[in-house]
């Protein structure tokens, strides 16, 4: 049934995000979110947590399952089964004489490795003895210089279906430039192999420029794809079980929406799905709020992103790594899984709420990368954990109420936070108990700090143009003392911000991208035949989202090219006007190109770029726009709520305070009150400390903002470091 007709009879929509430690569901009906439900991920079965929550949003609004016309889904699957190495044992067959591609890898050494005397390199992502060559060779054009060998194919398949094997990745040398090698020996495999193997060619994929990350791409989609599709399988299943007979949307890395069916072929696609929709809530609130720039800030249980928006658009990416080391957030090329397909550009840091506290040898207190995640969890859940976590120090602190946790689901036990900060921080480090939560709590936003540098100082871009919207269930706690550290001004708390993600679910779009490679020097650049490479691009991408790129008003086509100086080796990605499907290519568009190519250029990297420009790759996101519900919900103002107060610790006063603790529906608009002051949300806590103070505008979002003896603490702090 179309997206359209379903929501007109089956009015309300369901987004769900699986996180590290927390499951968020959020249920919205056409005029705005009418439930949210916030339960412990249970990672041994995702769909277990994922029921539990919809049935308790579809309790608390007292809706039936058969009124739900959308499921719209961000999970973490394929990021963890690469991560944690719990994918499907995968074949993977190259050209003749570059077997070893995979085994060797390719590894930098950065940050501790380089004084590592007994270094060693991370283990390949496949076992030399599951790669296979096959013989045939193209050129860099495509043209063949020498004919693929069927026999060879043959006898390879033979080998990977006596092992067992029934996932195989096929990467062919230029196979970018023409796919009927590797389309033939996908044929011959999955003539050898069982019924229902999964068979992965680079040329459905990716068909990208750049071996190394073509292949390593295909093979994460042939190592996780029969996991995803297992998974969305069972997914699909439980709904249906529970009265949900809708097929369910897969977020993506780039911003948009997929089929269930085309996350399980393209499962590389979805492995920044959670930060994703949680980039997307922030921009929306950004708008709502009058900031078209943005920093969006989303603290969960595990980790912490951070992503820029610029005039109302979040910043992509085409390559990425999962996994390896990095600067602070960053990711360093040569660490890692390169990844090659659009995803938002963020930094993630391991710093969450379960991130653990300790002292190490030297006696130095660290926090994170490691987390208690939901099970057994921070101490204070009373679920067997006895590490310490960030959540236990804000919880010492006073920032969290130990009976509204989690919307009032969970009790946190205090005693056993203190027990553990007592036993494993303070005695250690010779402090007190307060002093040791504080030193947690800091180190944590310096962690998260160095994020927000990642995606603005080192992308060339001056933070304190940006406002902050916090999300998920701990960023609200954390985000005016980071935004202090780069005197960022104002801070952006929309509702619901503790489920953040799932909020931005309900306002993604179908859409999938394309991508071909070709290598083309402007002189030689014609116009028909650029249209003719993106009217293919856009009708494979039409096909994969099942729409009609003449006859829908409702598609979109965004066009754009990567685009280097000739004699240079890396490019930078430039959109094109236009997003209708007839936009073409014409006599106008080199010189716009040339000028936003030079303004990229010189934004990333600080120098200006000038001179005869090729091309390397043609790129198209199609997107279909389907009927959404508001984001977001609606407060009730009631100026005359009571105003709690509870004792809470600030790091200005060096002790307990009596702090005023109110709700956000006790904010009359236009009234901005001063700190230091909490903010009780269901779904977090949001802390104004002293020197900052909080309104409500139009849209219902808090907003944060410094006051001036803040910035005038700050200036005064910034002309001591600068004397020293």
């Amino acid at each position: 049934m179309p997206a359209a007709h379903q929501l007109t009879e089956r009015p309300y929509a369901i987004g769900v995000d699986v996180g590290g430690t927390f499951t968020d569901v959020v249920l919205a009906a056409p005029e705005g979110q009418v439930a949210v439900a916030k339960t412990l991920s249970t990672h041994d079965d995702p769909t277990r947590g994922i029921i539990t929550g919809i049935n308790a949003a579809l309790a608390s609004a007292e809706v039936l399952p058969g009124l739900i016309g959308r499921v719209v889904h961000a999970t973490t699957l394929a990021t963890n089964a690469i991560l944690e190495r719990k994918g499907v044992r995968v074949a993977h067959i190259g050209t003749e004489g570059f077997r070893s591609l995979l085994p060797l890898g390719r590894y930098a050494r950065v940050e501790e490795d380089r004084f590592d005397l007994f270094f060693d390199p991370p283990t390949p992502p496949i076992p030399a003895a599951d790669c296979f060559e096959i013989g045939g060779r193209l050129d860099s054009s495509g043209s063949e210089l020498k004919p693929l060998d069927e026999d060879s194919v043959r006898s390879v398949a033979k080998i990977i279906r006596s092992r067992g094997i029934d996932s195989v990745s096929i990467a062919l040398i230029h196979s970018y430039a023409n796919a009927a090698h590797e389309k033939r020996a996908a044929e011959i495999v999955a003539e050898e192999l069982p019924t229902g193997a999964t068979v992965v060619t680079s040329s459905e994929i990716w068909p990208e420029l750049r071996e190394y990350e073509r292949t390593t791409t295909t093979l994460m989609s042939a190592y996780v794809g029969p996991v995803m599709v297992k998974y969305l399988s069972a997914l699909q299943g439980r709904l249906r079980d529970e009265g949900i007979d809708v097929t369910v949307q897969v977020m993506e890395s780039g911003g948009g929406v997929m089929s269930a069916e085309l996350a399980g072929r393209r499962a590389v696609a979805t492995i920044e799905s959670g930060p994703a929709a949680g980039v997307l809530a922030a921009r929306a609130t950004g708008l709502s709020a009058g900031h078209r720039d943005v920093i969006s800030f989303d603290m969960g249980g595990t980790t912490a992103k951070a992503s820029v928006i610029r005039n109302g658009e979040p910043s992509i990416t085409v390559e990425f790594h999962v996994g390896g080391k990095g600067s602070f957030g960053g990711r360093r090329a040569g660490t890692g899984v390169p990844i090659k397909t659009p995803a938002i550009d963020l930094a993630e840091v391991g710093a969450g709420g379960g991130s653990v506290a300790w002292v190490d040898d030297g006696g130095a207190l660290r926090v994170g990368p490691h987390s208690a995640g939901s099970q057994p969890g921070p101490a204070c859940y009373d679920l067997g954990g006895v590490e310490p976590t960030v959540t236990d120090a804000n919880l010492v602190l006073g920032y969290l109420d130990p009976t509204t946790f989690a919307g009032g689901t969970m009790k946190l036990a205090a005693h056993r936070a203190e027990e553990a900060i007592d036993k494993s921080l303070a005695a250690p480090l010779g402090v007190s108990r307060e002093a040791a939560a504080n030193a947690v709590v800091d180190i944590a936003n310096a962690t998260m700090a160095a994020a927000f540098r990642v995606v603005t100082v080192q992308r060339g871009l001056d933070p304190r143009n940006f406002a902050v919207v916090a999300s998920g269930g701990a960023g609200p706690m954390h985000a005016a003392r980071v935004a202090e550290a780069f005197e960022i001004q104002h801070v952006l708390v929309p509702p619901s911000c503790g489920v953040g993600s799932a909020v931005g679910l309900l306002g993604t779009d179908l859409s999938t991208d394309r991508v071909r490679s070709e290598l083309r020097r402007e002189d030689s650049v014609d116009a028909d035949d650029v249209n003719g490479i993106f009217h293919e691009l856009a009708g494979a991408a039409a096909s994969d989202l099942g729409v009609d790129l003449d006859d829908d008003p409702d598609v979109r086509v965004i066009r754009s090219v990567d685009v280097r100086l000739a004699g240079q080796a890396h490019e930078l990605t430039i959109d094109l006007d236009g997003d209708r499907a007839d936009s073409r290519w014409d006599d106008t568009t080199l010189a716009s190109l040339h000028a936003r190519f030079a303004e990229k250029y010189k934004e990333s990297y600080g120098i200006a770029g000038s001179g005869s420009l090729e091309f390397v790759s043609f790129r198209v996101r199609v997107t279909q726009l389907v009927p959404k519900v508001p984001l977001g919900r609606a407060v009730t103002v009631d100026a005359g709520a009571d105003i709690l107060s509870r004792p809470i610790w600030f790091k200005e006063f060096g002790e307990y305070r009596p702090t005023p603790v109110r709700t956000r529906d006790s904010f009359e608009p236009g009234v901005r009150v001063d700190g230091p002051l909490l903010v009780a949300d269901d779904e977090s806590t949001i802390v104004v400390p002293p020197t900052w103070s909080a309104h409500i505008d139009d849209a219902f979002n808090i907003v944060l903002t410094r006051t001036a003896a803040q910035q005038n603490v700050s200036d005064a702090e910034t002309s001591k470091e600068n004397a020293r």
